[in-house]
């Protein structure tokens, strides 16, 4: 089903793919092995996983890199019943939101900070409808293709939730904190 060699021929770039819903709550479950194979299936290569919630450093060449995560979630569908979004950056793009947080001072702390990544930058209209009273005590800023979250009480009290900003944005979200982002960073050797 899946064409391996999506980078073959081309300059490898390194990416970082993010799956929303992977080992949550007892739901989807998949072993990183797994996760890690499906990519080099799809023709990444250099593929390293990070903890368990589906965060996958990978190099394909710059223009395949969407072809091989529209792969990998066809591999999850089809052989672990897995339907799950798979979001991908590069290395400058994930340079780019960690030296773009608007957050400053407390707001900055690494324990309430959370990036949502887009698979689409929104439209003027949905950044425009998202309600800033939606969660009280909770601040976010819509950057790009990223929602800069600062959650003092914790993700699990905020009211904005994937769902509230798939449905506001038209678009698809996977959530992760600080610590991981920074994480992430650092495999891709940024920073």
């Amino acid at each position: 089903m899946v064409a391996a060699g999506y980078a073959r021929g081309m300059a490898a770039t390194r990416h970082i793919a993010l799956l929303r819903g992977v080992n949550v709550g007892g739901k989807n479950r998949l072993a990183m092995a797994d996760l890690g194979e499906a990519f080099e299936r799809a023709g990444c290569s250099g593929v390293r996983t990070y903890i368990q919630s589906g965060n996958v450093v990978f190099e394909a060449a710059k223009a395949a890199a969407r072809k091989a995560a529209g792969a990998v979630g066809a591999i999850l569908r089809e052989e672990y019943g897995i339907d799950s979004p798979v979001i991908v950056r590069t290395a400058e793009e994930f340079g780019g939101v960690i030296s773009s947080v608007p957050f400053r001072g407390a707001q900055a702390d690494a324990g309430s900070l959370h990036v949502a990544f887009l698979a689409e930058k929104p439209s003027a209209a949905g950044g425009a409808a998202l309600d800033p009273d939606r969660s009280p005590g909770d601040v976010y800023r819509l950057v790009g293709r990223e929602v800069y979250l600062h959650l003092p009480n914790g993700v699990a009290k905020t009211k904005i939730t994937n769902a509230y900003l798939d449905r506001t944005l038209g678009t698809v979200s996977t959530m992760r904190n600080w610590r991981t982002v920074l994480r992430l960073g650092e495999m891709c050797g940024l920073g």
